[in-house]
């Protein structure tokens, strides 16, 4: 290559025309209906947004304007007419020619920025989700002198831009006319428009009607005077079922004037699980977002179900749902702050009401005391907890017990609670949701209280020993129980207790459940598996088989000779065990069931035999 021709490749190319993006309208209004709103039904919120908007807008240099929307629906046609700021040619080219243009970007229309609820271009492009042709007719209250503008869109992406003569719209404003397409003429049905314009404008400010029914109904339901607080909870719990469906056990007022946030939260009256997510509805400057924003509330506070609306909080591109941010983040913290509030004022002054709540939310108040040590000290004499006294709070169970013990789980519970009870002992049943989490937090808003979580080594220690000699008596019955019962990692001991008619007691914690799980793993690995589960052994201490000397039963078991025999009763006895403290059966264990009921069925059936 010589160096003329290096020198012509390296030279600079001359600019050229930059492109245009080329946008297929059937395919966005395609992407809009299908995967940026939930439902064809948002196109009347969006015509809503418009007129709201374009009132706003107006009103903010001309206070005294008039702010009226009427809509009016028949034969698969719907027309919006609002008396707003209204367009010019010039806003038409800008705001509706242009795909995501924003009014709030229009410079003639900057002053009212604040009040705006959405975006006109985009908001009237939804409408193609119902519709196959929009027509919108405009005349400018910014600038009198000039005509009506008409612009005629179809959804294959063409439009028209017209003048018209004054009498099409001698007054400012807009009026948008849509005319159904194929399969959506449901959705501008009469009654369809009507319920749905109740629902997304219930709380604007203007006055809005289909036809001669009004939508809005202001004050809302939480502002209204009325009577006195007996009749707000009637009108409240009538606006809750409503909405909601179902009568609320109480009302909680969500007032939070720096973040624009007014409402009410209403209280479930049946338990839900904490995992449930809860659906909210939130109105934004009184057109309804969402009727599903679960972010709204802290996640404790699973128990209610609120409404209310705001002008600070950010909406998604879909205007569906809350955007997280800082701004939510404060609102959900101050009303949580709002709902924990309610909460010491119920246990400060009116106990009745506080019981019946938690009767049935118990669960979502351990979730917020756990973390929140002055929750914890209000609800102290109030949350219920199951111990061997029968239901108590943990304020009353430690002024029963110097020390408060508690174990970790429901079948550890189970194991020791009769007997544990009969020994004087008081336990509380940690293994619920939360529970041992603030049994351990109690010293911390309780000082001196003594808190020891229940194994099997002080259980066993309150259990009365037997007489040496008659302990020694009973060692040939032992040694024969402890062989049959020691493939299965359980230890035989005899104690004297009380209540009688309890002949054996299984007690284990979890370090001995854990090396029974690995011994079990190690049994049934290959010698690679086996060798390296052998070297996790541990030192922890078997589980125990606690006989019961004072039973009838177990003295008559102790006094028999035949080795067999006494390794059939005591598997027997160990079966019986686990099924009192309704552990899970291991394969070994089922099998030692199965094998002990035989045996003891071969044993009856060969003594009437000898009999015979």
């Amino acid at each position: 290559m010589d160096s003329q021709s290096s020198q012509a490749s390296q030279a600079p190319h001359p600019p050229q025309s930059p492109h245009t993006f080329q946008v297929d309208l059937r395919g966005l209004v395609d992407l809009l209906s299908h995967h940026l709103y939930s439902s064809p039904k948002v196109y009347l919120r969006e015509l809503l947004q418009n007129a709201v908007d374009a009132i706003t807008a107006r009103r903010a240099t001309e206070p005294d304007a008039p702010a009226r929307v009427r809509l009016s629906a028949e034969g698969g046609a719907l027309r919006v007419e609002d008396t707003g700021v209204g367009l010019t040619e010039a806003d038409v080219h800008d705001l509706l020619a242009t795909i995501g243009r924003s009014s709030k970007r229009a410079e003639s229309l900057q002053e009212a920025r604040s009040g705006f609820l959405g975006q006109f271009g985009i908001g009237l492009l939804a409408c193609f989700v119902v519709a196959e042709r929009i027509r919108v007719v405009s005349r400018s209250a910014r600038t009198p002198e000039a005509p009506p503008v008409e612009w005629a869109a179809c959804d294959d992406g063409s439009y028209t831009v017209r003048t018209l003569p004054d009498a099409e719209r001698p007054e400012p404003g807009t009026t948008v006319h849509l005319v159904a397409r194929a399969g959506a003429a449901e959705w501008l049905a009469p009654e369809r428009v009507r319920s749905l314009a109740r629902d997304f404008g219930s709380l604007l400010p203007y006055d809005v009607r289909v036809g001669d029914e009004a939508v809005t109904d202001l004050p809302a339901p939480w502002d209204r005077s009325y009577p006195g607080p007996a009749a707000r909870r009637v009108a409240l719990a009538r606006h809750c079922h409503d909405l909601f469906g179902f009568t609320p056990l109480d009302t909680i007022d969500l007032a939070v004037p720096l973040a624009g946030v007014r409402g009410v939260a209403y209280v479930l009256p049946a338990a839900v699980s904490p995992a449930q997510r809860a659906g909210h509805r939130v109105h934004l400057k009184g057109m309804l977002l969402t009727e599903r924003a679960e972010q709204l509330l802290p996640d404790w506070a699973f128990f209610v179900r609120c409404v209310l609306d705001t002008d600070s909080l950010r909406p998604t591109a879909s205007r569906e749902a809350l955007y997280e941010d800082e701004t939510l983040a404060a609102v959900r913290e101050a009303l949580g702050e709002r709902i924990r509030a309610w909460l010491t004022g119920l246990a400060a002054g009116d106990p009745e009401r506080l019981a019946a709540f938690l009767s049935v939310h118990h669960l979502g108040v351990k979730s917020l005391a756990r973390h929140d040590r002055e929750m914890l000290r209000t609800m102290l004499p109030w949350l219920p907890f199951e111990t061997t006294d029968g239901q108590l709070s943990l304020e009353e169970f430690a002024q029963r017990h110097p020390v408060v013990h508690f174990t970790r789980t429901v079948e550890e519970y189970r194991q020791v609670a009769p007997i544990a009870s009969a020994q004087g002992i008081g336990v509380i049943n940690g293994g619920y949701t939360y529970d041992s989490e603030l049994v351990e937090a109690l010293p911390s808003v309780r000082p001196g209280t003594v808190v020891a979580e229940l194994d099997a080594d002080t259980v066993t220690a309150h259990l009365d020993a037997v007489d040496p000699a008659e302990e020694l008596a009973l060692s040939g019955f032992l040694t024969a129980a402890r062989a049959r019962l020691d493939p299965l990692g359980c230890d035989v001991v005899l104690r004297a207790f009380h209540p009688l008619s309890l002949p054996a007691l299984h007690l284990d914690d979890r370090d001995a459940r854990h090396e029974q799980a690995r011994a079990d793993a190690e049994a049934h690995a290959d010698d690679l598996w086996a060798g390296i589960l052998g070297s996790l052994r541990g030192s922890a201490p078997r589980a125990r088989l606690v006989l019961n000397h004072l039973n009838p039963l177990v003295r008559r078991i102790s006094a028999l000779h035949d080795p067999e025999l006494i390794g059939t009763a005591t598997e027997s006895l160990y079966g019986q065990a686990l099924l009192m403290a309704q552990r899970p059966l291991r394969p070994a264990d089922s099998a030692l069931l199965n094998r002990a009921f035989l045996g003891l069925l071969e044993w009856a059936t060969h003594s009437e035999d000898g009999q015979a």
